[in-house]
């Protein structure tokens, strides 16, 4: 342990961390086993395979990726290299989702732009258990992330997946629209991400990022109920332009600004009025 979490430490801001996750993962144990029996011998076949995933995970490639699955929400999710693994900072998003709703026992109609492993729609669906969603993606491979993770969290009569751009596949009205588009500008993604996560959800957003919220700010307000809202995440330094999108689209309505734990803004929330 102590030389893979060396043989990280120039990678990972995290090495200890991902080297136990790597270990409990092959070993099938939880990681609070492996801590416990930190001192148990290592079979030569895990062994070799452990110093495998060390190096892959050297490269770049995010220990999602290697496990197969993440947290998100408090929930796991399967992921792969067809979509991005799920940030906990987009569990914001569920959260001022949430909020704005108020009646979680509510049959509510929420549709997901941009869904890839359906990280939202999975949080939102059983957080809401009367909730009808709709996730949409452009991506086929995304879709079929998705639809594992709608299957082993039971939410297939409730959620249902569509592939096409934003909002071209909906139809009817919706009381919440949700969506974490394409926002960064490629040429200043992390390399180590540019390297492994699906340019497709990456890629999109303009010189300024922001290309994905005119589109959506343009069409959403068609599909919206009367009272109803929409939630996106942003880059930390797209609170400006996108609140500024946001509100000259819905010049009568309300547009508020929510910043994450180390004050970054994070998700812009527009609250129609009538």
């Amino acid at each position: 342990m102590n030389f893979a979490t060396a043989r990280l430490s120039t990678t990972s801001t995290t090495p200890r961390l991902d080297a136990e996750l790597l270990l409990s993962h092959l070993l099938a144990w939880p990681r609070a086993r492996l801590l416990a029996e930190r001192a148990a011998p290592i079979a030569p076949p895990v062994a070799e395979a452990f110093m495998n995933l060390v190096e892959r995970r050297a490269t770049g490639e995010p220990v999602a990726y290697l496990v197969g699955h993440k947290e998100f929400y408090g929930y796991e999710l399967l992921v792969d290299r067809r979509v991005l693994v799920p940030r906990p900072e987009t569990e914001l998003l569920v959260e001022v989702a949430l909020a704005g709703l108020g009646d979680r026992q509510a049959a509510w109609r929420i549709a997901d732009l941009g869904t890839g492993s359906g990280a939202i729609a999975v949080a939102l669906g059983l957080q809401l258990p009367h909730a009808q969603i709709e996730a949409v993606d452009l991506s086929a491979d995304a879709l079929e992330v998705a639809a594992a993770n709608v299957q082993r969290h039971a939410l297939s009569e409730r959620v249902r997946l569509m592939q096409g751009d934003l909002c071209a596949p909906l139809a009817g009205h919706y009381d919440l629209i949700v969506s974490n588009p394409p926002y960064t500008i490629l040429a200043e993604v992390e390399p180590n991400v540019l390297a492994h996560e699906p340019h497709l959800a990456l890629e999109g957003g303009g010189a300024d990022g922001a290309d994905f919220y005119r589109r959506i700010f343009a069409t959403a307000p068609q599909h919206l109920r009367a009272g109803g809202a929409i939630v996106c995440e942003i880059g930390a330094w797209q609170g400006e332009i996108v609140s500024a999108l946001a509100q000259a689209a819905f010049p009568t309505d309300e547009v508020r600004l929510y910043h994450d734990l180390a004050g970054h803004a994070r998700v812009v929330r527009v609250a129609t009025l009538t």
